[in-house]
């Protein structure tokens, strides 16, 4: 039997720092680093050029601090170095698994990661590395969500998969709300009107401009990364159609 085929040849996988923490209630928890460096180890070895993103919830969250009275853009900056944390973890855990990564900061820092530039970025995936974007945008008041779509249409990547804790996209918070139901097929537009919980709205406009579809799914189930590569039905697709 012929193995699968992926259905994505380039992606860009969008990692929250809370998916790191795994079982932990701050910080990097390295089993559960392991077994994404693993899943991305099988998606590379199929040929699909994989480019991350990876937040800094697990280390520290700007916004919220901010709220408690640090100044937001101060707040950001530091957000933004956790994210390079996080992806010099995720480096060390796909060197590991015999994969070459490197790790790219939006801003200078360079005795930690390569500074980014988009030549130098799809070098790296043309060559067959695993390029994890960190220092989210290099500005603050941005997100890494609209990172990774920023990111994703810059490097011409077929899809953003975003991995998070539950199975996709919902009408109402399934933890809070018993009549809550899964939305498997939506538009970004429609994401925009209801200001469903997917990724914020300079995110989900910049994805909407540019035609870039944005899968959502769940990274605790073991597996997920490769069945969505594949183009199984799991979690919910954002798209210009559907």
């Amino acid at each position: 039997m012929d193995d699968p085929k992926p259905k994505y040849n380039r992606i860009l996988l969008k990692l929250s720092g809370e998916a790191l923490m795994g079982p932990r209630d701050y910080g990097v928890d390295p089993d559960t680093v392991r077994g994404i460096a693993v899943q991305i180890k099988q998606v590379h070895e199929m040929g699909v050029q994989v480019a991350v993103v990876v937040g800094g919830g697990n280390i520290f969250r700007g916004v919220s601090v901010a709220a408690a009275g640090m100044v937001r853009a101060t707040a950001d900056y530091m957000g933004m170095l956790a994210t390079v944390m996080n992806s010099l973890s995720l480096q060390d855990a796909l060197e590991k698994q015999e994969l070459p990564a490197r790790v790219m900061s939006a801003f200078d820092m360079r005795q930690v990661a390569e500074t980014y530039t988009r030549p130098r970025a799809m070098h790296h995936l043309k060559s067959g590395r695993i390029v994890i974007f960190g220092a989210g945008t290099g500005n603050p008041f941005f997100t890494t969500d609209t990172a990774a779509a920023l990111r994703s249409v810059e490097i011409g990547a077929d899809i953003i998969m975003k991995a998070t804790k539950v199975d996709g996209i919902y009408t109402a918070d399934p933890v809070t709300d018993s009549t809550a139901r899964q939305i498997r097929h939506t538009t970004h537009m429609n994401v925009l009107e209801k200001q469903l919980k997917v990724m914020d709205a300079t995110a989900i406009s910049l994805c909407m401009d540019n035609k870039m579809p944005i899968l959502v799914f769940n990274l605790t189930e073991p597996g997920n990364i490769i069945k969505a590569v594949l183009g199984e039905e799991i979690g919910t697709l954002v798209e210009d159609q559907c």
